[in-house]
């Protein structure tokens, strides 16, 4: 700041938390552009998935609409997979080499973290389901484009949950044991979540056991069915979302 001709003082502080904020979503987004081969591997399995069981009939679906049963199950799933297992993982291995810790000495709080990359997540999952979806209307696959707003709000709600989820075990967990847990629910989930095949109808219950079946069921109303979501899975889903958040938000560690 001038105070006259030639005479500057420094005017310390800290920059407004939305400057910070963005900085650090568009630092997300270099570093998970950075590891390219992660981002391939979280579409390689949904895009095998969507070929192998939506074009052949190596699994049995209900119903006569193979392609409407098993794209909106592999969107949810490209969900889950990088918005749980991938930021579980890489936030772990964060934690481990010391960025986090720091992360935890700059202007940057906690809450400005968690949503930093919860933000960013958004960003990369909207661009993955998109390129999924397209993938699926060229084989064959017609969506209901007029019920595209309540995919959408399903869809960012199951991404927080995933990322609040992510988040928590990456911080009680050592690196090694998040890499492992979150592997074997995403496998547990693919198996249960019914993705590829008819899963057990567990009612209104499933939607709250089962996040990635919840999110399948919904976008299968919405895109496939042209009909509305339900209540229980808004419900579910928002829930979820709201417990995980806040729980990694009370146990996050920068170290």
């Amino acid at each position: 700041m001038s105070t006259e001709a030639g005479t500057f003082t420094p005017a310390p502080g800290r920059a407004p938390m939305r400057a910070i904020l963005r900085q650090q979503v568009r630092m997300e987004l270099l570093l998970t552009a950075r590891r390219g081969e992660a981002v391939v591997l979280a579409m390689g399995v949904p895009l095998l998935v969507l070929l192998g069981a939506g074009l052949t009939n190596a699994t049995n679906v209900p119903g006569d609409d193979r392609l409407g049963f098993v794209v909106p199950g592999v969107l949810a799933l490209t969900v889950m997979s990088t918005a749980f297992t991938g930021q579980a993982i890489t936030t772990g291995y964060e934690r481990s080499y010391g960025v986090l810790k720091r992360l935890g000495a700059s202007p940057l709080t906690r809450p400005g973290l968690l949503f930093s990359k919860t933000a960013a997540i958004l960003c990369l999952v909207g661009l993955q389901v998109l390129a999924l979806a397209l993938v699926g209307v060229v084989v064959g696959w017609r969506p209901e484009l007029s019920h595209v707003l309540p995919a959408i709000g399903v869809t960012v709600l199951a991404t927080a949950a995933y990322c609040g989820l992510a988040l928590l075990i990456a911080s009680v967990l050592r690196p090694e044991t998040t890499t492992a847990a979150a592997t074997l629910i995403y496998v547990l989930m693919l198996a249960a979540g019914g993705i590829m095949f008819a899963a057990p109808d567990l009612g209104t219950a499933g939607h709250f056991l089962l996040p990635l079946a919840a999110h399948a069921e919904a976008l299968r109303d919405t895109l496939t069915s042209g009909t509305a979501v339900p209540a229980s899975i808004w419900l579910s889903l928002t829930l979820w979302a709201a417990v995980a958040l806040t729980a990694a938000a009370r146990k996050f560690r920068w170290e």
